[in-house]
């Protein structure tokens, strides 16, 4: 999808002391991505759930502490796609690789062995850094610290770090790979790598203001949150198949916001499920929604979910480009 810009970039005047960069966080699905961006701003702008590849599109967070501005671009999870959705969530993840981030976040999962997908990732990496001028920096984040029950944490880090042998030996590249570790669902760990990513990225201007924390709308967040809790409330085969529109937003009043969202799924089966007998699934997953909405949008708002069905929309470009889904 493409989130529009709500704030004007470079609006305020920094220290010459003040640095700046792009971070890059990547990963298998499911490893915490969107978890550690949540934890690292403070606040909630990437949903999350047990689901794999529940984020599809790069989410921009902001922090600024001090004399640091550091913009975290969360990305899907890199995965051997299977349709032309998965295509899309690839391609945004090694978009931003190549591009001019300036740190790499490589985030596993400790408390589990490398994994082929860790693998595909590695070898995806190092095809898309043969291509760049000055590399980014790499860090490895070991996540997941809270559930890693009897295994050697040293020796889980070396598994991983073993695969990125290539990078210490390449011209240009790092002597080592530095290691963090961290839970994001508690936080533990977090500030440590905010304070370490403030030393590592380079002397640069203030690019959104000190007080911004992302560039996504509120109709994206919106369409998200909804998004979210049907993850969360429908059964393993629907999330995959599920998009999110917001098709109206109207500010009745300053006490009340009128916001009207469809949910897309490919299979009239599909849609009975999403509705549930006589509504209720459906019903459930505004009132899940309608309070998080609420709290972002500072008003009670009225929320109206609609399901339509688009069939085989994963697979079809120009239905992934109607629902802002850009290849």
């Amino acid at each position: 999808m493409n989130p529009e810009i709500v704030a004007e970039v470079g609006n305020e005047d920094a220290p010459e002391s003040f640095r700046s960069g792009f971070i890059a966080v990547i990963g298998r699905p499911n490893v915490g991505k969107s978890t550690l961006l949540n934890q690292v701003l403070g606040q909630k702008i990437a949903i999350t759930s047990d689901k794999p590849q529940t984020t599809r599109d790069q989410i921009l967070g902001i922090r600024t502490d001090g004399d640091a501005q550091l913009i975290f671009l969360d990305t899907p999870g890199i995965h051997q796609p299977r349709n032309r959705l998965g295509k899309h969530m690839v391609n945004v993840a090694e978009q931003a690789i190549a591009s001019d981030s300036d740190v790499i976040l490589w985030l596993v999962d400790i408390s589990a062995p490398p994994s082929d997908e860790d693998h595909y990732i590695v070898e995806r990496l190092r095809e898309l850094l043969d291509f760049a001028g000055e590399l980014p920096f790499l860090l490895l984040i070991a996540n997941k610290v809270d559930s890693i029950g009897t295994v050697n944490v040293e020796d889980r880090i070396r598994e991983y770090v073993g695969l990125l042998g290539w990078l210490t030996g390449t011209s240009g590249g790092q002597k080592s790979i530095p290691v963090r570790t961290l839970s994001a669902a508690t936080g533990d760990g977090v500030d440590a790598l905010v304070a370490s990513l403030a030393e590592l990225v380079p002397p640069g201007p203030l690019y959104y203001p000190s007080e911004q924390v992302t560039d996504l709308s509120m109709r994206f967040i919106a369409a998200e949150i909804v998004r979210e809790k049907a993850l969360q409330l429908l059964r393993q085969e629907i999330p995959h198949s599920l998009a999110v529109s917001v098709t109206e937003w109207n500010e009745r009043s300053p006490e009340m916001t009128h916001i009207a969202a469809t949910l897309y799924v490919e299979r009239h089966s599909q849609k009975g499920i999403v509705l549930g007998g006589k509504g209720s699934m459906i019903k459930e997953i505004g009132q899940a929604a309608r309070p998080e909405i609420e709290e972002m949008v500072g008003t009670r708002v009225y929320l109206e979910l609609w399901v339509k069905v688009l069939q085989k929309w994963r697979r079809k470009e120009n239905l992934l480009r109607r629902l802002g889904y850009h290849l």
